[in-house]
């Protein structure tokens, strides 16, 4: 019995730590936030962008291919 109190005390206090951790991380900062979407709204256009190229890419060159 003492060994399962052990056990539970334990189990308890990492219960305690992990609620602590979970309240502090509750917190979130808009900064952070809008920083993420303006990151990921420039990787987009870049991929985008890099996605138009090739296609423009294939394009002349088809043309030159089949002007040949």
């Amino acid at each position: 019995m003492s060994g399962e109190r052990l056990i539970n005390t334990e189990t308890q206090e990492v219960k305690k730590e992990e609620n602590q951790n979970f309240l502090s991380k509750r917190k979130v900062d808009i900064n952070v936030l809008l920083n993420k979407v303006r990151i990921e709204k420039k990787k987009e256009k870049f991929e985008n962008i890099i996605f138009v190229c090739l296609v423009a890419t294939v394009i002349v060159v088809t043309g030159i291919i089949v002007s040949l």
